[in-house]
């Protein structure tokens, strides 16, 4: 029996991109799971579509209250969804902050609000924030999105010391440029979208953009009961982006260094 069988999951942003890919890999796994989603696809096996939106409490608090009667409870939640901000300090104005942090960081508190009276009422509650990569590494024409994952890397810390007395677990996840939707529309509002997607997968050690399919694989593991010991933990999943320096081109490695003989 997997450890999944006996769970309901809630996956916000869960009708396509990671959120999707979560989704798959917690079914694959026997957990139930509801999407919530401006558009969260048709129902499925084991898949309970759930119209909401993390920018408005009343319509969480909704989705909850549906997912206990259709699906007994919540067990993890994965606060997945989010949006996009492009652009140096000086290109979005008030307004746009005011919408992207509301959604990417307040949107993960209405949510977590929401869902945390059903947590507590769980055997192996767990939460997981998707957060970037760009929470901790300086990432050209990204201050406003930046912000907003760099503050939900800080509030997973801070939700994971205020539950962890109580049994809950919170993680995130730290993804560098995943091969979504959502990447391939923002590579398209550029000038080459070919020449910027080579560009993007350069910047990653592997040389390639990370899977969504990866992405939902930490996610899984870091709400596994198999993983009770883990939590307040962000896990990066970026292709080694975050902690590799490789050598620049040409260099022949070892070159200069010093030697005793």
């Amino acid at each position: 029996m997997s450890s999944f069988d006996t769970l309901v999951a809630v996956v916000t942003g869960g009708g396509s991109g990671i959120g999707a890919a979560v989704t798959a890999a917690f079914r694959a796994r026997g957990a139930r799971v509801a999407v919530l989603d401006l558009e969260p696809g048709a129902p499925a096996d084991g898949i309970l579509p759930v119209v909401a939106d993390v920018a408005d409490r009343s319509s969480l608090e909704r989705a909850a209250e549906l997912v206990a009667t259709e699906l007994g409870g919540a067990d993890i939640l994965v606060n997945n969804a989010g949006i996009s901000a492009v652009g140096t300090v000086e290109a979005n104005d008030d307004a746009e902050w005011q919408r992207v942090l509301d959604v990417n960081v307040v949107g993960i508190a209405r949510t977590t609000a929401a869902f945390l009276p059903y947590l507590r009422r769980s055997p192996h509650p767990a939460i997981v924030n998707t957060s970037s990569i760009a929470a901790l590494a300086g990432l050209p024409q990204r201050v406003l999105y930046s912000a907003s994952k760099g503050a939900v890397h800080a509030m997973t810390l801070a939700l994971a010391t205020d539950l962890v007395g109580e049994g809950i677990r919170v993680n995130c996840v730290a993804p560098g440029t995943v091969d979504t939707p959502w990447v391939a529309r923002l590579l398209a509002r550029t000038d080459d979208p070919a020449g910027e997607k080579e560009r993007l997968a350069a910047r990653q050690p592997t040389g390639r953009l990370v899977t969504a399919a990866e992405v939902a694989e930490a996610v899984a593991y870091l709400a596994d009961p198999a993983s009770a010991a883990t939590t307040g933990m962000s896990l990066a999943v970026d292709g080694g982006m975050s902690g590799l320096r490789l050598p620049a081109r040409g260099h022949i490695q070892g070159a200069g260094v010093s030697s005793s003989r």
